[in-house]
């Protein structure tokens, strides 16, 4: 099973919001997740980022593959660096 984190959309049309999930990499964008770990608020000036970085760590130690967008915000939250 090739676990990821990343992106599940859940905002209305033209006004995105994410919830960060760790889903395996079979399941489609916005269908089942393992765990939520956080949310991301791009329309909030300035951006809104909420990862729980315990149980992102915990994850990356575990194996899963984070996405580009979402490895760009856990590095901006200092999860990885």
């Amino acid at each position: 099973m090739a676990v990821k984190i990343r992106l599940k959309r859940i905002g209305a049309k033209k006004a995105p919001f994410y919830r960060v999930v760790v889903a395996d990499s079979r399941y489609p964008r916005d269908g089942r997740f393992i765990e939520e770990i956080g949310t991301y608020n791009p329309i909030a000036n300035p951006s809104v980022i909420n990862i729980d970085g315990e149980k992102a760590s915990t994850w990356l130690k575990n194996g899963a593959q984070p996405t580009d967008t979402v490895k760009s915000l856990l590095k901006k939250v200092g999860v990885i660096q």
